[in-house]
């Protein structure tokens, strides 16, 4: 072998280093898109385009305080119980701030319920650049998932207690409450995402490489359990501003923005893939795959660097504006870069909020809110609108009864939570899920009732999820095109959630894929 095939075979290692989520060695992605190639000759590629965006709230999330009851008649779960558990230690909201972002619920008697007023219009100011998520629900485009939680079989407050079900594996605990929503199963650790085997089981026929140039699976916010398949690998890349065409530039080139014609790093750049294509020539399997795997990577470089896409729409200056925006950038390149289906996980942190709630989650849920809409604007303009789905996920949600007072008032770790989806795929505007202990999907805010899992004088109002974290997934798979038939290699438990129409996969909050 020669100096120059050498270092060839070097370079074609490091030019696939894209910050590879398994592991240091970024090529893997692209090598399990491209061994992919050829497996789709009796399957019909989809002619239309379509993508799930997970926005992680890391930490917990609280959702009693981001979606609340603003009614004080007409049913037995009103602000007044809301109030009542929360506003001697300084933590409830008054029907006055809420007003603002109070909307009515059909699947509960058209009973007025609030947003956070962090999710409605905000003071104009650094990174308030539009009217926020509430704004979408008149609009039929804002869904709340109600009670959601990590179950392994349905569950309810009298078999929580008497322990006659299973529960979820290291229920309460951070790290196994995230493997469970990103793994997709609550009975046992997992070491594969949810969003990972929807990869593994539709990249050979949703997006078959070549010509698709990347993996399906993305994440804007480091490695991640989500994104992690058996058989493929996600890409990683780096937020906006980083720009798309270093983003999968081949290490060793320090490529800028654009090569200039002509210089000495365009034509090292060049030369490589010159080498490359007489190395495929090679009769060596390793020396054909490597150059396949190079191209393969060359080909997404040059993709992202040729024409530039700009947002039409102003994104704030976040962290999650800035991931959000890097995501609708390359959802642009999606034509360029031969992508039919798409999967990306994006992350917000610091919600873990034990002490200074009212400042933290009031800015994060501004943060958030700002930055999905801004997104969600933008798919509109590409003309995707209902093409794209963005949907929330969290460790937990946080006790009703709070934790400290006055400034230093926070919640601590619960269970059941509340979950938003935004997409121009929403079937309409109003609160999904399983009906709950009260006959609705939303909780009874009430300490040592029907849907409490705590018990006795220190019950703090940890909810039983009526719907499961799977049923939720499983509704956003099925819209992005996963059969029924693989749902269980999707959610190994799945099965466990049936109704008498038999497994029920689909909670109604999305327009199902056309036949």
């Amino acid at each position: 072998m020669t100096q120059d095939r050498r270092e060839f075979l070097m370079k074609s290692c490091g030019a696939l280093s894209m910050a590879a989520i398994a592991t240091q060695m970024g090529h893997l992605g692209l090598m399990s898109a491209f061994a992919q190639s050829g497996k789709n000759d009796t399957v019909e590629v989809p002619s239309d385009y379509r993508a799930l965006v997970c926005v992680f709230m890391a930490g917990g999330n609280d959702g009693n305080q981001t979606i609340i009851p603003n009614h004080t008649v007409g049913s037995s779960n009103t602000w007044d119980n809301y109030n009542n558990a929360r506003s001697s230690q300084g933590l409830a909201l008054t029907q006055a701030q809420l007003a603002g972002t109070t909307v009515q619920v059909p699947r509960i008697g058209n009973l007025d319920y609030a947003f956070h007023p962090s999710l409605g219009i905000q003071t104009p100011g650094t990174n308030i650049v539009n009217n926020g998520l509430h704004e979408l629900w008149a609009l039929g485009k804002l869904a709340a998932v109600t009670n959601v939680g990590t179950l392994v079989q349905p569950m309810t407050r009298t078999t929580f207690l008497n322990n006659s079900v299973p529960k979820p594996f290291q229920l309460f605990s951070h790290s196994d409450q995230v493997s469970q929503y990103q793994g997709g199963r609550s009975d046992t650790q997992s070491f594969t995402g949810w969003g990972g085997r929807i990869s593994d089981l539709r990249s050979a026929i949703d997006n078959p490489a070549p010509p698709a140039l990347i993996p399906m699976i993305t994440s804007i916010a480091g490695a991640q359990l989500f994104t992690a398949g058996q058989s493929t690998l996600p890409m990683a890349i780096a937020a906006a501003p980083t720009s798309l065409a270093t983003v999968l530039a081949p290490s060793g080139f320090n490529l800028p923005t654009v090569p200039t014609p002509g210089s000495t790093i365009a034509n090292r750049y060049n030369t490589l893939k010159a080498l490359r294509d007489q190395a495929r020539l090679d009769p060596s399997k390793y020396v054909d795959a490597a150059g396949d795997v190079t191209k393969l990577a060359m080909d997404a470089n040059d993709a992202l660097q040729t024409n530039l896409p700009v947002t039409t729409v102003t994104f704030p200056t976040t962290n999650i504006g800035n991931q959000l925006k890097q995501v609708a950038l390359m959802i642009k390149k999606r034509s360029d870069l031969s992508m039919n289906r798409q999967i990306f996980y994006v992350q917000l942190g610091s919600f873990d909020t034990h002490t200074g709630q009212n400042t933290t989650q009031v800015s994060l849920l501004q943060q958030m809110s700002q930055a999905m809409r801004a997104f969600y604007d933008e798919m509109v303009a590409q003309g995707i609108g209902d093409k794209v789905t963005q949907f929330t996920m969290a460790d937990f949600s946080r006790t009703l009864n709070p934790a400290g007072t006055g400034v230093n008032v926070g919640t601590d770790h619960a269970w059941g939570n509340h979950m938003l989806v935004v997409g121009g795929a929403i079937t309409a505007s109003n609160f999904y899920g399983m009906n709950g202990a009260n006959g609705t999907p939303y909780p009874q805010l009430s300490f040592n009732t029907a849907d409490d899992s705590d018990n006795g004088s220190g019950a703090r109002g940890r909810w039983v999820p009526a719907t499961s974290v799977d049923q939720y997934c499983a509704t956003l798979a099925r819209w992005f095109g996963v059969p029924s038939a693989d749902m269980a290699t999707v959610f190994p438990k799945i099965v466990n959630f049936s109704n008498s129409g038999g497994i029920n996969t689909d909670l109604g909050f999305l327009v199902p894929p056309a036949p």
